[in-house]
């Protein structure tokens, strides 16, 4: 199993991003995927994440608003869309997937991880 995310780098404060997290090795559309992020002496917090299917979404209240997860299946492929970006958004950005009902923000349930990929917010 292989989780590749890519498109970080970096931006201005109110800028926007997206990132892309490519999957192979697992049945894609059978795993709940998520977004987490970890910033330079912080703790790994989670971002978001979406269902299977692509119907149900979650995020954290920091970026509620900003911030929003998709997936395409047919390409085994999570994005997620930065805006208004803000400079304590700057954090190495990581993918997982997981298919336990579990509690979607708790890093634990999530069997699978890409590498992460860093996005700098300048201000």
């Amino acid at each position: 199993v292989q989780l590749q995310a890519f498109g970080g780098g970096l931006v201005e404060v109110g800028g926007s991003l997206r990132l892309s997290c490519a999957a192979s090795g697992l049945s894609f559309s059978v795993h709940v995927m998520a977004w987490f992020r970890q910033g330079r002496g912080k703790e790994r917090e989670a971002v978001g994440a979406i269902s299977p299917s692509g119907r149900a979404t979650s995020y954290a209240d920091s970026v509620k608003g900003r911030f929003t997860i998709s997936r395409d299946n047919s390409k085994n492929t999570v994005y997620l869309q930065m805006n208004s970006l803000k400079a304590e958004d700057t954090a190495v950005y990581y993918c997982a997937a997981t298919t336990s009902s579990g509690v979607l923000t708790s890093a634990r349930i999530y069997d699978y991880w890409g590498q992460g990929t860093q996005v700098t917010v300048s201000s």
